[in-house]
């Protein structure tokens, strides 16, 4: 087989029911797939001589299904369900090409620093979905950390919490991070929002069975403390005292820089993908600066976060990109040939 081989669209793919939540049927599927690797003489993934990560992130239902709470509408209000279409075709046109698929999932639960619950002003009231929580309003006390949620945070420890939260808000605003904003309940664990969006997961699992390759999902954003768009590392990893409240997960970083090729989609452009790829590129320019060629970011298999007259985070989610390709990543389009942009980077 010629290496970036690609195959056509399986027949069970079904565009039209990307945005839609349904259940996939896992042993016909797992059949469909075998039969589908026997028919074009797919190699198992450990015998792939170039080697190739797809990195897809936080492609949930939260963030992809319309209806759901942070769903990514992007300009024209179907963004994610067009990525999610052109991602699913990329896998399956693609299978031979792909050795491991790395799903990360933004993984919540209630009792979170961006979350409504854990904040209460002088009145005891919650602050509405996107407010945004500044240094000086935690410090001014106009938003203060909730006493009830102290007991499972923080062992009962109220005073440390709050001292944490006025850190952690001066921390973002001076690494020049995103302020801290309250985000509508998502992605909560145990819930249906957590899960990958149907259409992508039999993607997924048919390259699974097809290549013999575990799907390896990375979990991130459980910390109550702490925001965590990157799947590399929390937003703030130390508290007002110094002592550690989360880690980077160097592992993954290491896993991935070992790869010939790093593939990278998903949700949204303008947040958890670019911090993901911010923390990236700071790893690779901390060990070589030329490793960021093998970086391949799927321009039109992600989208930014867009509230109609509220927010709109496309154009600073462009330069972003653009920086990312001036510092010597690859922008490319998912229905283009694999061949044509490695060969070509």
């Amino acid at each position: 087989m010629a290496m970036f081989s690609e195959f056509p669209i399986p027949s069970h793919f079904q565009p039209d029911r990307v945005g839609a939540i349904w259940r996939v049927p896992y042993q016909q599927r797992a059949a469909d797939a075998e039969a589908w690797s026997q028919k074009y003489q797919i190699p198992p993934a450990k015998e792939d001589k170039f080697r190739t990560c797809l990195l897809l992130v936080d492609v949930q239902n939260t963030f992809c299904i319309p209806g759901f709470g942070l769903y990514v509408g992007g300009e024209n209000g179907k963004a994610a369900i067009e990525d999610n279409q052109r991602l699913c075709a990329f896998i399956y046109r693609n299978l031979a090409n792909i050795t491991t698929i790395v799903p990360t999932m933004d993984t919540h639960t209630a009792m979170q620093v961006f979350h409504a619950i854990f904040w209460v002003n002088d009145a005891g009231e919650h602050p509405e979905p996107l407010t945004v929580i500044s240094w000086e309003d935690v410090r001014n006390g106009v938003w203060q950390v909730n006493p009830a949620v102290a007991d499972s945070v923080a062992d009962g420890d109220c005073n440390s919490l709050q001292k944490d939260a006025i850190h952690y808000v001066e921390q973002l605003t001076a690494a020049g991070k995103y302020p801290l904003t309250i985000w509508p309940y998502h992605s909560m664990l145990g819930g249906i929002g957590h899960a990958l969006v149907p259409a992508v997961e039999e993607a997924v699992f048919f390259h699974n069975i097809a290549r013999r390759s575990q799907t390896q999902f990375e979990m991130k954003g459980d910390n109550p403390r702490t925001e965590n768009y990157s799947v590399f590392s929390p937003e703030v990893l130390q508290g007002y005292d110094g002592r550690a409240i989360a880690q980077k997960n160097t592992a993954l970083l290491a896993q991935l820089l070992d790869y010939d090729a790093i593939v990278i989609a998903g949700e949204a452009k303008s947040h958890c993908v670019a911090w993901t790829v911010e923390d990236l590129l700071a790893e690779i320019q901390s060990r070589d600066a030329s490793l960021t060629n093998k970086v391949y970011l799927l321009e039109d298999c992600t989208s930014p976060v867009v509230v109609p007259d509220v927010v709109d985070f496309t154009a600073s989610a462009n330069e972003t990109f653009q920086r990312f390709a001036d510092a010597g990543m690859h922008l490319v389009n998912s229905q283009e040939k694999m061949a044509n942009w490695l060969v070509n980077s």
